[in-house]
């Protein structure tokens, strides 16, 4: 019986912690992913909890079924979903550039099974979305992610709600994935311009011209090695965009 009763408060209080983990986890973009088995979620969500734990001082509710409980849960699971959700809005990215890309090309057509969020997306939305988090997990960012939702305890103690001032930032950051997507596909997007510019000078100089038998071929062409010439400044740019998104998340945390 003594023993029962020591391990339910802890056990409570573990359940309490993964409420805001778990809330994170789904909404980021590496942990969320529909290819992540929900067991997998679920230990990662305990083992993170446990940490905070033992790093941060967390005081669960006393009652759990009490009103005042379901409003700290519902406090928890809103501020890890905004914790994630910044980080999805900067892996959108990589598809607002793929749209823009595709269309130009001609291919917008080719659309897959996205594996991040089991979603019908362009093929070359997924190449960048992976490239995206290849980059995102080789500058420890999963670990960077952790280690905010642990600090977060201090910023954001258990029945603290998210301030609105942070919750419009948010909103307003959400714009930075239509800027970054945009940029990402300047290059190629250049390249592609100019060339519908010239076929569209060919066509009126030479209006028996099939534009469908010269204009599709060209674009496939020149898209395709505008995106080998463009692909180191693109991985650049996605630095700027791991680093910017980052920051972004370490404010919306700490203030």
């Amino acid at each position: 019986m003594g023993f029962g009763l020591a391990i339910e408060p802890q056990l409570w209080a573990l359940l309490f912690t993964m409420v805001r983990v778990g809330a994170a986890f789904i909404a980021a973009p590496v942990f969320g992913a529909v290819a992540v088995p929900l067991p997998v979620r679920i230990t990662l969500s305990g083992a993170i909890g446990i940490l905070a734990m033992n790093a941060q001082n967390i005081t669960a509710p006393s009652e759990v079924f009490a009103l005042t409980t379901f409003v700290a849960v519902a406090g928890e699971a809103l501020v890890g979903l905004a914790i994630g959700f910044v980080l999805q809005i900067a892996f959108a990215a990589p598809l607002v550039a793929s749209e823009l890309i595709g269309t130009s090309m001609g291919i917008g057509f080719a659309q897959a099974i996205d594996p991040v969020n089991g979603a019908s997306s362009p093929a070359i939305g997924q190449f960048l979305s992976i490239l995206l988090t290849l980059l995102f997990l080789s500058v420890d960012g999963h670990l960077i992610l952790v280690d905010l939702i642990v600090r977060s305890y201090d910023a954001f103690p258990p029945g603290n709600w998210v301030a609105p001032e942070r919750l419009r930032a948010i909103a307003f950051f959400g714009g930075y994935a239509f800027l970054a997507g945009l940029l990402l596909a300047l290059p190629v997007g250049f390249l592609l311009l100019c060339l519908n510019l010239v076929v569209g000078m060919l066509s009126r100089s030479a209006p028996a011209l099939n534009l469908f038998a010269v204009g599709l071929p060209a674009s496939l062409a020149v898209g395709v090695v505008a995106l080998i010439a463009a692909m180191p400044a693109m991985g650049d740019y996605m630095m700027v965009i791991v680093h910017e998104v980052l920051e972004m998340t370490a404010k919306l945390v700490f203030g």
